[in-house]
Parts: structure tokens; sequence; C-alpha cells
């Protein structure tokens, strides 16, 4: 059975990247990167979707996420 989503999905997502990625491993500097983020405290507004929730969750711990 397929899990159900918190969130609706359709819309757009705000990004803002708070954390560096120094020290941290190449896949989630090149996620960073996937998602328009490389320099702190850049913003980026892109479609809500679950490619994009995944990508978000991978580095959750260097990025605030506003609806």
């Amino acid at each position: 059975m397929a899990k159900k989503q918190d969130k609706p999905v359709g819309g757009t997502v705000t990004v803002t990247q708070t954390g560096s990625p120094i020290r941290r491993e190449k896949s989630q500097r090149a996620t960073l990167i996937g998602l328009g983020l490389n320099k702190m405290h850049r913003t980026r507004e892109l479609q809500d979707s679950p490619e994009v929730r995944g990508m978000i969750r991978k580095v959750r711990h260097m990025v605030s996420v506003a609806e």
C-alpha cells in the first residue's frame, strides 16, 4: 500500500540554503547543486514534486523550507 503524503503535491516550495556543504558527502553537495543552491542563504522556488521532496529530505539539515 502506498504511503500517504502529509502535504499536497503540485504547488511550489521555497527552499533556502542555511548550512554549508563543506565536509559533507559528495552526493549531498550534488543534491544542493541540483536544487539550484550552492552558496549560503540562496533561495529557490521549485515545483513541489516527489522528486524535489526527496532531494530536500536528503539535505534537510542544510536547508529550510517554506510552503
